[in-house]
C-alpha cells in the first residue's frame, strides 16, 4: 500500500493594513484547495488580527482611496515559525509590506524561504519585503 503525501502548507505574512481581498482571499482559496495556511505577523501572536484595508481606483483621482476593511483574526505566532515546515510564502500587498520591509526578522525569513528554493507568492506591494529580503534576481 502505497504512502499518503502528507498536506501541503504554506504561510501567510500579515501586517496591519494588508490589503483585505489580497489576504482573505488568499487564505480561503487555499484552504479550498486542501493547504494548510498559518497567517503571522511580527509582534503579534495567534488569536490577534490584523487590520486590513481595502483599496479602490477612483474615477476622479489619479490614485486609489482607502477604506478600514476587516480584523483579519492570526492563527500562529510569528516568532514561533519554523520556515523549514512550510511548502510555500504568501506575501499579501497593501501598506503592511511598506514596512514589514524594514523588519530585520522578516527579511532573514524571505531570504530563508527564497534560499531554500520554495515558492514565494508575491501581490502588489509584497515585492517590496522580496526586494528587501535580497530575494529578486536581475
Amino acid at each position: 500500500m502505497a504512502s499518503r503525501k502528507s498536506q501541503k502548507s504554506a504561510l501567510i505574512l500579515c501586517g496591519d493594513y494588508v490589503e483585505d481581498y489580497e489576504v482573505m482571499v488568499l487564505f480561503q482559496a487555499l484552504q479550498a484547495y486542501g493547504i494548510k495556511v498559518d497567517a503571522v505577523c511580527p509582534g503579534k501572536k495567534s488569536g490577534d488580527v490584523c487590520r486590513t484595508a481595502v483599496h479602490q481606483l477612483s474615477q476622479h483621482l489619479q490614485t486609489y482611496s482607502e477604506s478600514r476593511g476587516h480584523n483579519f483574526a492570526l492563527n500562529a505566532t510569528f516568532d514561533e515559525i519554523d520556515a523549514s515546515r512550510y511548502d510555500g510564502l504568501v506575501l499579501p500587498g497593501g501598506r503592511a509590506p511598506e514596512y514589514l520591509a524594514l523588519d530585520k526578522s522578516v527579511q532573514e525569513l524571505v531570504a530563508e524561504f527564497s534560499n531554500s528554493g520554495k515558492p514565494i507568492a508575491s501581490v502588489c506591494h509584497g515585492q517590496l519585503i522580496l526586494a528587501a529580503a535580497g530575494a529578486l534576481q536581475a
